[in-house]
């Protein structure tokens, strides 16, 4: 049998890809395609919302949303090794502009930067992140270079359940049901799609990225029935519309609503209170959150339903004018 034939990997130095950081490692960072590659690194759907952008008398290299719920995403990045001036911008930066999460991109992190962020992680509140990740670059013989992201630093635990107070004890119990619900509806998800997950909490609702700020979805497991208005559960999947142009949007899908229920093979419930600037889209059935026998049939039918609001939903959401987003 004749042996196949074999490249070797070989790295590639930062500067010979990108010759300068603002000139060319920020712009290629800004790309949707890399935004994504960084995003899928640190579990995030980031969308870019300014290249440079004003803090008093500085300028953050990127601000970006988290799609999933629209907070506030600060990158800062080097093609170098960590400094301390770095370390600097990006404490002032993250307060200038409210960002819940920052992520600081280097071609190489020192050990006293790496336990810096380590150490705001463990002194700051649940709801703010640091990350730190290395960049490198590969290629096999004459192949395009090919980039790499590692991370160094992260919040502790990461990936563990998102609590709403200082202990899971602490809550009450229909929210340690809800709370174990989505842990295991997240493990299911993991294992079957590739629709991305928030972290689980103690609530009855779990967002979900469809692409585009100002725009969701949302899986519910709730323990009040909507159709009967009492106590019972039922489980939703929602396309959530929230800000400015959220009445707007709404009003344009309405306008589709026969293509969109006949493409989904559903009857929809279409909610836009007048009195709230948020509208909602969706799907809803009767279910019981307290027989965990029957999770599974719920998480397939929340898994079935968010996979075709994300094919239906999806590129029409992405396709409003851009400069309709926020």
């Amino acid at each position: 049998m004749p042996k196949p034939a074999m490249g070797r990997l070989e790295k590639v130095t930062l500067r010979e890809v990108w010759r300068s950081e603002a000139g060319d490692f920020t712009p290629w960072l800004a790309l949707p395609e890399n935004l994504a590659l960084l995003g899928e690194t640190v579990g995030m759907d980031l969308e870019l919302e300014k290249q440079e952008k004003e803090v008093g008398p500085f300028r953050a290299d990127l601000l970006c949303k988290n799609t999933v719920d629209g907070s506030w995403v600060l990158i800062e990045n080097q093609i170098a090794k960590t400094d301390h001036n770095h370390l600097g911008q990006i404490l002032t930066y993250a307060a200038g502009l409210e960002a819940v999460a920052v992520i600081w991109v280097a071609e190489h992190f020192t050990e006293e930067h790496r336990a810096a962020l380590d150490w705001l992680n463990e002194i700051t509140q649940d709801k703010f992140v640091f990350f730190g990740l290395e960049i490198e670059v590969w290629r096999i013989g004459e192949s395009a270079p090919a980039p790499k992201f590692n991370i160094v630093s992260k919040p502790n635990e990461w990936s563990k359940e998102v609590q709403t107070s200082t202990s899971v004890g602490e809550l009450t119990k229909s929210r340690r049901l809800q709370l174990k619900f989505w842990n295991a509806f997240h493990e299911y998800m993991r294992a079957t799609s590739t629709i991305r997950c928030q972290k689980p909490g103690a609530y009855s609702w779990m967002n979900h990225s469809i692409g585009r700020s100002g725009a969701h979805l949302a899986s519910v497991a709730s323990l009040f029935d909507s159709s009967k208005k009492a106590f019972g559960g039922e489980n939703r999947v929602e396309l959530y519309l929230d800000g400015p142009e959220a009445k707007d949007w709404f009003s344009r899908l309405e306008k589709e609503k026969t293509d969109i229920e006949k493409e989904l093979g559903t009857t929809l419930f279409w909610h836009n209170p007048a009195d709230s600037k948020m509208s909602r889209i969706y799907v809803r059935q009767s279910a019981n959150l307290h027989d965990e026998s029957i999770w599974n049939q719920q998480f397939i039918w929340l898994r079935e339903n968010l996979e075709s609001f994300t094919k239906v939903f999806g590129p029409r959401v992405k396709e409003m004018d851009r400069e309709d987003q926020i």
